[in-house]
């Protein structure tokens, strides 16, 4: 086990790639307006890539036009005191080929807002890294 400087184990890039094929909400992390926004999403991971479904005049639709987020998930427990966090950073691309959308639209996303979600964005993870509190932290 690797732990980094403040005493946290570093999770390897296959730990965090498993993590996020069982996570249903994340947080993507976008600039609006110059200002670093965050908003809740829920998501599926397919071929690799992060995929969430929003509304096309949404703000994140808006501020992921080719343009570089992270995406984060996590999981905590307050009480037991444990728990990790995982945290990829890719360029994000709206969805706009019939073909892919068609592809996407079979897949088990189903958005929890309401309103007419019409809009794929996929997130290509080129960096991914993890944390996990130790168990005997």
């Amino acid at each position: 086990m690797h732990l980094d400087r403040s005493g946290l184990e570093i999770l390897d890039v296959r730990e965090c790639r498993a993590l996020l094929a069982r996570a249903v909400v994340g947080r993507v992390v976008f600039t609006e307006h110059a200002l670093p926004a965050v908003q809740p999403v829920n998501f599926i991971v397919h071929a690799d890539d992060v995929v969430i479904r929003t509304a096309r005049a949404s703000r994140l639709a808006t501020a992921a036009r080719q343009t570089v987020v992270a995406f984060e998930i996590d999981e905590f427990d307050a009480t037991a005191r444990t728990g990790w966090s995982v945290v990829i950073i890719g360029h994000a691309r709206l969805v706009t080929a019939s073909e892919e959308i068609a592809a996407l639209e079979d897949l088990p996303l189903r958005s929890w807002m309401p309103g007419h979600r019409d809009q794929y964005i996929r997130i290509r993870p080129e960096l991914v890294s993890g944390r996990r509190i130790p168990v005997d932290a």
